[in-house]
């Protein structure tokens, strides 16, 4: 196993940065593959180690990727690797939404919105079925997730109160 370079890091994770839709969590099969499987870096259980330590600790999803840069290469990788996760997408969310507003009457504008909105959709309906799945696959917590999505939809309010209100009936369901 020969240790990456500092620059190596920072490419690696400017690449990651650019399909992370939805943050860090969002690649974290695919920054497993390529530290872990790929590359031998580090172990399974050290990815994971890391892993839950950025899940513990307070603060923004991406904390994954400064302990992966600072378990290779110090603190110096662990500012190349957050640097490079979160400077290519937040640069290339700046220059789209200069553009967005700019062409904000453009037909092709409008056309592209039509055509994110069910993508945006169906996201959200599989992430909701994916968490329905993995607290238990029953039919009732199918039913709860279609129900708080309903409501949501229906009511305007806050998603939030959708997931308090299910979490007490996890809560008055389990006595």
């Amino acid at each position: 196993m020969t240790p990456p370079s500092i620059l190596e890091l920072f490419l690696r994770f400017c690449l990651l940065s650019l399909m992370a839709v939805g943050g860090a969590n969002a690649v974290l099969p695919e920054m497993h593959r390529q530290i872990v499987e790929a590359h031998g870096w580090i172990s399974s259980a050290e990815f994971a180690s890391l892993y839950a330590i950025a899940q513990a600790a307070p603060g923004p999803n991406v904390l994954i990727v400064s302990l992966i840069g600072w378990k290779l290469a110090g603190l110096v990788g662990a500012i190349a690797c957050t640097i490079g996760m979160c400077a290519p997408s937040s640069l290339l969310a700046y220059g789209a939404g200069k553009l967005w507003y700019r062409f904000s009457g453009s037909p092709r504008r409008i056309a592209i919105e039509r055509g994110l909105a069910p993508i945006t959709i169906g996201l959200v309906l599989g992430s909701g079925c994916l968490l329905a799945q993995t607290a238990g696959g029953h039919w009732q917590t199918y039913a709860l997730t279609a129900g708080s999505a309903v409501a949501s939809y229906r009511s305007g309010k806050n998603p939030l109160w959708w997931l308090a209100a299910g979490a007490l009936l996890g809560v008055l369901a389990m006595r």
